[in-house]
């Protein structure tokens, strides 16, 4: 049976399925169908381009919230990776660790091609890896309804991520945990991205220059890093303040390369005190807690 004192996750994506309901989302119901010729003729085109870049999937955002259930044992994304549009993600799939499973443009996987395809490797995998805890179904197609409680009968804590208003009620109903994409750490939803998309085009009264994103402060990676840590322990202890050791394994886990020494700092402690604007650090206990700090807890 599986010790879930020692978690080990394992992730499975239907990326089509995420990506086209993602620019649904985005760009209103059907649009993907709409545009999916244009995307096929030429996904480079100004317009198709910059509507593929306003609702390209944040990758690392749904490998975080992953992470956030213990280790990451195996993470496969299913697609057509010949595709433009898929292959734009090939590049920050590989760096997560994420193996790509190739599903041919062929008859035998049309509609129904990634939902056989991973189903079958789930089941595989459950019997191959018995100490597997939790399985993490990023879809929402209610085809998967049968792969959830599968799981559930194999002893698996499932997990289910998919875009809200594109995903089957009976699907969210048949995982252990059901969380939308759009309300993860890191993601933007629709509506503010779009408010923030129309802000970077608006041209001034006095003849100024076009505002740009790149014009805008980015986050440093290691701050975003450590604000998404603590949002998702956060949600899991449904405490405000955490255990800054249990943060720390949690951040680590999300970015094994992640070092406080590479940073310049002498422990896990004075990087988060270097970061003052993303979190609040209580010592005056032996079991050091850290929180969000204020302004972030309003943006969460």
């Amino acid at each position: 049976m599986p010790d879930l004192h020692n978690p080990r996750v394992a992730v499975y994506l239907d990326f089509d399925n995420i990506v086209m309901s993602w620019y649904d989302r985005v760009h209103g119901r059907n649009s993907y169908a709409g545009d999916r010729q244009k995307i096929i003729a030429d996904p480079a085109a100004p317009e198709i381009a910059q509507k593929l870049k306003d609702a390209m999937i944040d990758v690392g955002a749904i490998i975080d919230y992953a992470a956030s259930f213990g280790t990451l044992v195996l993470t496969r994304a299913y697609a057509d990776w010949s595709s433009p549009v898929n292959a734009f993600y090939r590049s920050q799939l590989v760096a997560r660790a994420v193996d790509l499973v190739q599903l041919f443009p062929a008859a035998a996987y049309a509609k129904n091609g990634a939902d056989i395809r991973l189903a079958v490797d789930t089941v595989e995998d459950m019997f191959r890896l018995p100490d597997l805890t939790h399985v993490v179904i990023v879809a929402g197609d209610s085809d998967y309804v049968p792969l959830a409680q599968r799981c559930k009968r194999l002893g698996r804590f499932v997990v289910g991520v998919g875009v809200a208003g594109s995903t089957a009620k009976s699907l969210a109903a048949a995982c252990d945990q059901f969380d939308s994409y759009d309300s993860l750490p890191g993601v933007v939803p629709p509506a503010a991205a779009q408010k923030k998309t129309d802000a970077t085009a608006t041209v001034t009264t006095t003849g100024s220059r076009r505002r740009k994103k790149s014009d805008e402060p980015h986050p440093a990676p290691e701050a975003e890093l450590l604000r998404r840590a603590l949002i998702l322990e956060r949600e899991r202890t449904d405490d405000e303040w955490v255990h800054l050791s249990a943060v720390k394994n949690l951040l680590k886990r999300m970015d094994p390369s992640f070092s406080e020494k590479a940073l310049g700092h002498r422990s896990f402690s004075d990087f988060v005190k270097a970061h003052p604007d993303v979190a609040d650090i209580d010592e005056l206990t032996n079991i050091v807690r850290v929180r969000l700090h204020t302004a972030e807890r309003a943006r969460s």
